[in-house]
């Protein structure tokens, strides 16, 4: 049989065409077959008169294989490959699409964008698989437990001084604070957990790494040794014991997995958005900062 006689036909055509069959040699009614069809006696008569005329070829929709006159048109697609490689091209599709309609006003859906840059063989950031971790459940409420940790990344990418960003992450409810420092020690670390008492309250306890920072790696002093202590107490520490603040340390960066995915997320996105802002200090890194949050 010649591939030109072979028609490719979706089920529900198929089922049609059985309908209509069986109704053009008088074995059910035109009615029956509309109400089998999910079609109206109108429809059906127009689609029998069709199958005489055409043969079993005029099942298909006359669309078929037709371009949609919803499509974007070829010198937009073009136009869209050019504004990625030229701002975009280490954007991923999605936040690209987002860019493209906030400042070219150009509404193209990811998706799109994904497929038109494979077609065109233009890399572009995939997201990785994440190995599989059995996840700690959350805290029940607000206030639980805050996650904290400090973010070293090269925020303003050359353009101004090496930036910590210091985040808190609340565990039940993903509530972010955030706040771009000089370095991650005592004072922005305590400055850090200042900003989120004021705006939300004292959280019943903070989960932290083993950063010198949040952790003493010295002995017990005499008056410690009193008290019980096995280690020396970080000021950080000696804080939030004022506070009745219970501190708890993380054994690895993926037990406290909510501030390290957010983390990612900012050195993602927050660092582009950065970029097309043109940051370049930290006055200005927190001014924006405030301002995405």
């Amino acid at each position: 049989m010649d591939r030109e006689d072979v028609l490719m036909m979706k089920p529900r055509e198929i089922k049609r065409l059985h309908l209509i069959h069986q109704a053009l040699e008088k074995k059910i009614t035109q009615q029956q077959a509309a109400e089998v069809a999910g079609l109206s006696t109108r429809q059906m008569r127009r689609l029998m008169r069709r199958i005489q005329q055409e043969g079993d070829r005029g099942i298909l929709h006359r669309q078929r294989g037709q371009p949609s006159n919803r499509r974007i048109t070829e010198r937009m697609r073009q136009k869209v490959l050019h504004l990625y490689q030229q701002h975009y091209g280490d954007f991923g599709p999605t936040l690209a699409s987002e860019k493209l309609r906030e400042r070219h006003r150009i509404t193209v859906h990811a998706e799109t964008l994904r497929l038109w840059l494979r077609q065109a063989q233009l890399p572009y950031r995939q997201r990785k698989a994440r190995p599989h971790r059995q996840w700690r459940p959350r805290r029940s409420c607000f206030g639980t437990m805050v996650q904290m940790d400090g973010s070293h990344h090269d925020w303003l990418e050359g353009r101004g001084p090496k930036l910590v960003l210091m985040g808190a992450i609340d565990d039940a409810t993903n509530t972010v604070e955030a706040r771009f420092y000089d370095h991650e020690g005592t004072v922005p670390a305590l400055d850090s957990l200042r900003r989120w008492v004021q705006r939300y309250g004292i959280p019943a306890s903070v989960y932290l790494d083993k950063h010198t920072t949040y952790r003493s790696r010295q002995g017990p002093s005499r008056e410690e040794q009193l008290q019980g202590l096995e280690r020396s107490q970080s000021q950080f520490e000696r804080a939030m014991s004022e506070l009745g603040v219970e501190v708890i340390h993380a054994h690895s960066p993926a037990a406290k997995g909510r501030i390290e995915r957010l983390f990612g997320t900012f050195q993602d996105r927050l660092i582009k958005e950065m970029r097309l802002a043109r940051v370049a200090s930290l006055a200005a890194a927190n001014r924006f900062l405030e301002q995405y949050l």
